[in-house]
């Protein structure tokens, strides 16, 4: 064997720590997702996601109260309002602070349940389109894009957590409390629920998750 037919192997690319792929995701995403794809993994960008909006929740619940939220849903509800309107005022109080306390839980606890479905739904529904094109991706790296995309949910609740204590509670909205999407300039009252929770969910913060998921793939 002659020293010109001796091929130096590639040095492997070094690897980026868990903690150092939360800036990388956001600042540098082809590198980032690059390290994620040969190592996937996805437990830290979901507990963080996780927690962001349970710590939403909580704030909330002890700033603004849960109760203030079915008070603003029976204002906007003509179904809500007519059954609210049969029950007499001391009972009406008393069943808007007994749905107030049992959103107040069902909200955190029902994130941490049902976000991780969501996500492994997302991860097989984008593997499928994957497969589609030949792309050669396994779910356990798609499932790790996505965990790690949502990272930019963590940035949305935060913000969210910092308008509870800032904003009025009287005017704060629990199911779009950041106007970074068209619905928060929609009438509640007049629009279509449909339209609006259409245009609540399109949000800046979808659209750059979408970006990061397509980089990743």
């Amino acid at each position: 064997m002659t020293p010109e037919s001796v091929t130096t192997p590639e040095p492997e690319p070094a690897r980026m720590s868990e903690v150092s792929r939360i800036p990388g995701v956001l600042i540098e995403p082809g590198k980032t997702f690059e390290d994620i794809g040969r190592r996937p993994s996805w437990l830290l960008p979901l507990l963080l996601t996780i927690l962001s909006v349970v710590c939403f929740y909580v704030a909330y619940g002890q700033h603004v109260g849960f109760d203030k939220f079915v008070q603003q849903q029976a204002e906007t509800n003509p179904r809500m309002q007519q059954q609210m309107s049969q029950v007499p005022a001391e009972k009406r109080d008393q069943a808007m602070a007994t749905q107030g306390k049992i959103m107040s839980i069902a909200y955190p606890v029902g994130t941490a349940v049902v976000m991780p479905i969501m996500f492994v739904i997302s991860a097989a529904i984008t593997l499928a389109f994957a497969a589609m094109v030949s792309a050669g991706l396994k779910f356990k790296q798609v499932f790790a894009i996505i965990s790690w995309a949502s990272l930019v949910q963590v940035i949305k609740w935060v913000l969210a957590i910092v308008v509870v204590f800032l904003k009025n509670p009287n005017d704060l909205d629990l199911q779009n409390p950041l106007a970074f999407n068209l619905g928060a300039f929609m009438d509640p009252t007049t629009s279509s629920k449909f339209l609006r929770t259409m245009a609540i969910a399109l949000d800046v913060f979808a659209i750059w998750g979408i970006i990061l998921v397509a980089i990743g793939l």
